[in-house]
């Protein structure tokens, strides 16, 4: 009898081998969701002691995210993504230190940033779930899946990317910026990244007027801070000033917004 050889063996196992599911779509929520998102930053920003700047500036940071009382502010921000990069064993630690006065305990929370786990804990506390926004130690991670989605179920994706001067942002909306060296200015130049990492910051959209459009995000000035963008009178984002970072997406919030619910604002 013919044996069969490794390479027939893997062909027979391919040839039977599943498809590949489709994946499955996204569920649409209710208006409620977004504004708890946005009770959520309100009430966030403020516990932080109401930091505000304006895109371009560069203040001396506040260094609120090493004060031991903000310790457990930043591990629950942690604890919504699924890999922590090790942040919360080493700030353990840290915390350790600052609660008994040694030096090592000042950079409680300086390492890694923080900011994408801020995001992530924002959606997953108003009742997002991971399918719809995946959580991540990463902006791009999530971004990519957003991209992804909306590409994918552009009819009921719960967000939509945007070019920056495309639509004029709304309360929860995100802003995404590029932190690079070359920056991109467009989400579509996303994809010639084959989703390689890419250093990234995204607020989210508060409030909106003639003129600004301001959001808050976290690990900015070392704080949960509300960062106001400027906009012309039609509420469309104005060019960057200098020194800040480059946006290059406004990811459209469609919470609440999407059958069977309807836009009430």
């Amino acid at each position: 009898m013919r044996r069969t050889g490794p390479a027939l063996l893997l062909l027979l196992l391919a040839a039977c081998a599943a498809p590949a599911p489709a994946p499955e779509p996204p569920l649409p929520y209710p208006p409620a969701a977004r504004a708890r998102m946005l009770r959520l930053l309100q009430a966030e920003w403020a516990e932080w002691g109401g930091l505000t700047t304006t895109a371009g500036e560069r203040p001396p940071p506040s260094r609120a995210e090493s004060d031991p009382a903000n310790f457990p502010r930043v591990l629950a921000y942690w604890r919504a993504v699924p890999e922590d990069e090790g942040a919360i064993a080493v700030n353990r630690r840290r915390y350790a230190a600052a609660l008994a006065g040694r030096p090592e305990g000042e950079a409680l929370w300086q390492d890694p940033y923080w900011s994408a786990a801020f995001i992530s804990w924002v959606m997953q506390a108003a009742g997002i779930d991971r399918r719809e926004f995946p959580p991540s130690a990463a902006h791009s991670t999530y971004v990519d899946a957003l991209i992804r989605d909306a590409a994918l179920f552009p009819a009921t994706a719960p967000f939509l990317p945007r070019s920056p001067r495309e639509v004029p942002p709304r309360p929860g909306d995100l802003l995404c910026a590029d932190r690079g060296r070359v920056p991109i200015r467009d989400w579509r130049e996303r994809a010639a990244d084959a989703g390689r990492f890419r250093p990234m910051h995204c607020d989210i959209v508060v409030e909106t007027g003639p003129g600004f459009v301001e959001a808050i995000g976290g690990n900015v000035l070392d704080a949960v801070t509300r960062t106001r963008f400027p906009a012309d009178a039609a509420g469309y984002l104005l060019p960057e000033p200098p020194g800040a970072p480059v946006l290059f997406a406004v990811f459209e919030n469609r919470l609440g917004r999407l059958p069977p619910w309807r836009e009430t604002e």
